[in-house]
């Protein structure tokens, strides 16, 4: 049998599944927080109290905060590429006729994660501190340049990316969260602390996702573990690019800034392959194909080998001035 037909076989047996991974991953509409829990209320009299409240408090935040706080932002609001990318994967099937449990999840997956870019964008508009013009000619960028994650339709190595992408961000809003209550300011840090909570409820279901698949065939799972991680797993966002510059090139610079803050690393890189090595239990799967054996000796091998690598990186050390913020990090 085609390699391709065993994958989709695979995702048909396991979609009755995701109602349940739904209740048990994902929260209902009306009971999950929205963005105008956390931002001033346009209908109040204190309305503009508020405003001047986060404008106070955003003052103390510097430029490398905020250059990482907008890259976060625009990642966030780049969200109808990946449903459209995620949609066409094999075997979500979304134009069957039918509710499919796979179309079902990603679209409801998706409509938690548009709530992360619609409060950190209007966040950014109240605090004054970045030139939202700016901000949004690089959001349209991104989302008219697309974006390729390595994974091509192959539900395997998407469910891959995602449980190592939705760790990795749970991790850069968790520290951005910090740093902003450490400088004073209790509502971003909250309004960042529960987007991570949400990516974190994210990033179990994908990892369950993987781990049920590799019951079913695991030599095809640990092939397409190991060809992900071979090509590197990249930030959805790497095509960002600000105003009248080249794709790519804004990404490098905001990823100079979060290894500057500590937002995320190498060393995150590194732990959350090795976290997934561990959930996976890839050391004690049964029976492989010889190329499938391979591949398992490489991922097992693959976080030292990194560790060494990481150990003689460099990043630079220079600041980039952004179109999006200006230099204090003020208008």
């Amino acid at each position: 049998m085609p390699e391709k037909n065993i994958r989709l076989e695979v995702m048909q047996a396991i979609e009755p599944k995701v109602e349940g991974f739904m209740k048990e991953f994902l929260i209902p509409t009306e009971e999950i927080w929205q963005p105008t829990d956390f931002l001033p209320d346009s209908q109040s009299d204190k309305f503009f109290d508020e405003v001047e409240e986060i404008r106070g408090e955003a003052k103390e935040l510097g430029y490398d905060f905020w250059v990482t706080l907008v890259a976060d932002t625009i990642t966030e609001e780049a969200l109808p590429t990946y449903e459209s990318w995620l949609m066409d994967v094999e075997g979500i099937d979304q134009h069957n006729g039918k509710e499919n449990g796979w179309s079902k999840w990603v679209r409801a997956w998706t409509a938690e994660e548009n709530r992360h870019g619609d409060v950190l964008n209007k966040y950014l508009y109240l605090s004054g501190r970045v030139n939202m013009r700016e901000v949004e000619i690089t959001t349209q960028h991104l989302i008219s340049d697309g974006f390729d994650i390595g994974t091509d339709r192959d539900p395997y190595k998407n469910f891959v990316y995602t449980s190592f992408q939705e760790l990795a961000t749970n991790i850069s809003h968790k520290r951005v969260a910090k740093l902003a209550r450490q400088k004073g300011n209790k509502s971003l840090a909250k309004m960042c602390n529960i987007i991570a909570g949400d990516e974190m409820r994210h990033h179990l279901a994908y990892r369950e996702f993987v781990k049920i698949i590799l019951e079913h065939d695991p030599n095809n799972m640990v092939l397409a573990f190991a060809d992900m991680m071979k090509r590197k797993i990249v930030m959805p966002a790497h095509f960002l690019r600000e105003s009248g510059g080249s794709i790519g090139l804004a990404f490098e610079q905001f990823s100079d800034c979060a290894q500057r803050l500590g937002v995320y690393t190498a060393q995150d890189y590194i732990d959350i392959l090795q976290k997934l090595n561990d959930y996976w239990q890839l050391g004690s799967l049964q029976s492989l194909s010889d190329t499938a054996e391979k591949a398992r000796d490489y991922l097992m091998k693959l976080p030292e080998r990194l560790q060494r690598i990481s150990e003689r990186m460099k990043f630079s050390e220079e600041q980039h001035t952004f179109k999006w913020v200006t230099a204090n990090g003020m208008l």
